[in-house]
């Protein structure tokens, strides 16, 4: 690597629901959610708080934006053609790649494509929507994993499975071999213990041990709508493993702070690799999105 990269993470953005899907696509999972939104979420999520973050991101011409999920709420298939021009307003498949959370694989579909419609979003280097994926962005690679399955009520669990685990530890060798700076995208948080068994990545250690033994420089979640950085040691070094908050709480939740991004810049030092980090957000729905914190995170040896 020998270029400057910058590299904005976003995640459960939860655009408001859409209307217009057919009755056959209300079960009681999406009931329950809607009542939820309504009780609650609709007055945490606001896409304005969103676009916001967003417009922030693009005046500081940020090298590309990934979302680590949770685009939507109910996984109504109006929904996804909704979300589907809410990322085109972003930018092109080039500008900005996207990975699936729970809320947007939330239950049944009855053969609606789904997620398939953001595919150009997702694609890795064939072309074609198959998890996990790589894409080359800049001197990064990034390795996007699908951590999202269906659940019953009152679950929001995710599973990763053996086939993308084996997939993804060829690629992240491979990429090594290469010399690139790899980063992982997942929605739910990637370690054990992060989350409550009913919302928890429920093959979080295998991913980790996977990390032990294949090596990354970055892994970015959300899920948990919460800024943090954990490290994980692998073989050669440890890892920075960051979540970030929601991109459009306008007020805070119990313990889920107020809307904020991450943005990360890598650059090369006379020690190695270097990765700094910035959270940017707001203080309240009307104030111009700030700088709130910013530390460098060292890959250590």
């Amino acid at each position: 690597m020998t270029e400057t990269f910058t590299l904005a993470h976003f995640s459960d953005v939860h655009l408001p629901p859409v209307f217009g899907s057919r009755w056959q696509y209300w079960n009681a999972k999406r009931v329950l959610g809607y009542l939820n939104w309504i009780r609650k979420r609709r007055r945490v999520h606001q896409g304005e708080i969103a676009d916001k973050l967003i417009a922030d991101a693009t005046a500081l011409r940020v090298g590309h934006i990934v979302i680590t999920g949770d685009l939507i709420n109910l996984g109504l298939p109006s929904e996804y053609e909704a979300a589907l021009d809410w990322l085109k307003s972003i930018g092109s498949p080039e500008d900005v790649t996207v990975i699936p959370g729970n809320h947007d694989i939330y239950s049944s579909l009855h053969g609606d494509p789904g997620v398939a419609r953001w595919a150009e979003y997702m694609g890795g280097e064939n072309d074609t929507l198959a998890f996990p994926f790589v894409r080359r962005v800049g001197p990064i690679a990034l390795i996007g994993l699908n951590s999202a399955v269906e659940t019953p009520p009152f679950f929001a669990s995710g599973r990763i499975g053996s086939h993308q685990l084996e997939i993804a530890g060829e690629q992240l060798t491979a990429l090594g071999e290469e010399g690139i700076v790899r980063v992982v995208l997942i929605h739910h948080p990637p370690l054990p213990n992060l989350a409550p068994p009913r919302r928890a990545l429920s093959d979080a250690a295998h991913f980790a041990h996977l990390l032990e033994r294949g090596d990354a420089e970055l892994v970015l979640y959300g899920h948990n709508h919460k800024t943090r950085v954990d490290w994980l040691r692998s073989r050669t070094k440890s890892i920075p493993v960051v979540g970030v908050a929601s991109a459009s709480a306008a007020v805070t939740y119990g313990e889920e702070p107020l809307a904020s991004y991450n943005l990360f810049t890598f650059f090369k030092s006379e020690n190695g690799l270097r990765i700094r980090h910035v959270v940017r957000g707001i203080d309240r729905p009307d104030s111009p999105v700030r700088k709130i914190s910013e530390t460098v995170l060292t890959p250590a040896i």
